[in-house]
């Protein structure tokens, strides 16, 4: 692997952290603040939003900014934000740091693919970008576990800290492997990208993002304090949930690929998201036993996270077909969507929590699930293990490429 790949890699583990590890920490957030647990649930539903309006936009207006430069400036506004988090004496200053690190996220991926390809052979591309957005899988696995562990033995704080100092040395990698000259085309405006959002298949599919992977998070967001109050496990238990969840995460991942690719991409989708919805169904009747909890655990982060290559890949063949001069500005907006997904159904969750209960959570994700469930009916399938794409990408490689699911 190329030196500054594994660079990329470390930028990326270190963002995928952050982002979830906030959902582990919501109890102690909540009780150290002195704020409900809806209002510590906007910890993860600004910084979704952030990265859903930083993504499009910021990208756009540093389109003429040297590429090394603004990786570099990104991992240390994104250290900033994670240094004023772990410091924040009170909670606006905390959100005000995760608004600035979301920012910094969305931006980072959004130039960060395309320097991973530039690394990397012509045909091998899409494998670069694959080992960059490893570092996202991973964190899922390991980052948000430990750093959750790390939160409830030495504090909230102790997390944010920690990641701040893996920015440092992102940064650092990023400054010292990096090329100097990286090359690239000036992105699309402003009104280029949005009119994207006139294309009816692609709607479908960003619709699909966020009602089918981020209404996962109505209940996700609140994982810990259901687990604690529900199943009545300790919160050493929590965080092995977590590493379950983020494990059973990157099988659903490579399964999409799988079923995409065996399916097509409607069928795909009706399988995954028929799964999610009765994964999600059960989670009240399963929640308060422990065994069948963390089996139901299982099948929903496997079925939720199955959806981001399916749809990555449906975006790009869609994409190449209605607007071929913007398959990447569709693959930015799919980021968007998943991550507005996350930003709008956490917001819900908060409200299902602080009114009938968090046990009505899980039905508030499976609504979204059905909602989703019924555009898929509306997206014409690719054919099984066929994927037009523009130059001389296969359909497995594009699947590879920007997944934010993955942390995503």
């Amino acid at each position: 692997m190329s030196p500054a790949l594994i660079a990329l890699a470390v930028a990326a583990f270190a963002i995928g952290t952050t982002e979830f590890v906030m959902i582990g920490l919501i109890p102690d957030v909540a009780r150290d603040l002195t704020v409900t647990i809806p209002q510590a649930g906007l910890l993860v539903t600004g910084y979704a939003l952030a990265v859903t309006v930083g993504a499009p936009t910021v990208t756009a207006l540093t389109g003429r900014l040297p590429r090394r430069g603004l990786a570099v400036g990104l991992m240390g506004l994104f250290t900033l934000g994670n240094l004023l988090g772990g410091a924040a004496p009170t909670y606006e200053v905390l959100l005000a740091g995760r608004i600035m690190t979301g920012v910094a996220h969305g931006v980072f991926f959004a130039v960060g693919a395309p320097i991973a390809m530039s690394l990397a052979d012509r045909e091998r591309g899409a494998q670069a970008v694959a080992m960059m957005f490893a570092g996202l899988t991973l964190a899922m696995v390991i980052g948000v576990p430990f750093g959750t562990i790390v939160g409830q033995s030495l504090g909230w704080r102790a997390p944010l800290l920690a990641v701040a100092v893996l920015g440092c040395l992102a940064t650092a990698l990023l400054r010292l492997l990096l090329p100097r000259e990286i090359p690239h085309a000036r992105p699309a405006g402003l009104q280029s990208q949005f009119a994207v959002l006139a294309k009816p298949r692609l709607l479908a599919l960003y619709f699909i993002a966020m009602t089918g992977f981020g209404g996962s998070f109505v209940v996700f967001t609140f994982l810990a304090p259901l687990l604690m109050e529900v199943t009545h496990v300790s919160p050493a238990a929590v965080s092995l949930a977590l590493m379950a969840f983020g494990a059973a995460a990157m099988v659903g991942n490579f399964g999409g690929g799988r079923l995409s690719d065996a399916l097509g991409t409607r069928r795909g989708l009706t399988a995954a998201l028929v799964g999610l919805v009765l994964a999600l169904a059960a989670l009240p009747f399963s929640a308060p036993h422990v065994l069948t909890m963390f089996t139901n655990l299982l099948l929903w982060s496997a079925c939720c996270f199955c959806l981001g290559p399916i749809v990555q890949s449906g975006v790009v063949a869609a994409a190449e077909e209605v607007a071929p001069d913007a398959v990447a500005t569709a693959s930015g907006f799919n980021i968007a969507a998943f991550n507005f997904g996350i930003a709008t159904f956490s917001a819900i969750g908060g409200l299902l929590v602080a009114g009938p209960g968090i046990m009505t959570t899980p039905w508030g994700g499976a609504a979204a699930g059905c909602a989703a469930l019924v555009a898929s009916l509306f997206v014409r399938s690719r054919q099984p293990g066929r994927m037009p794409i523009s130059g001389e990408r296969s359909g497995s490689a594009a699947r590879s490429t920007i997944n934010e699911s993955t942390v995503l």
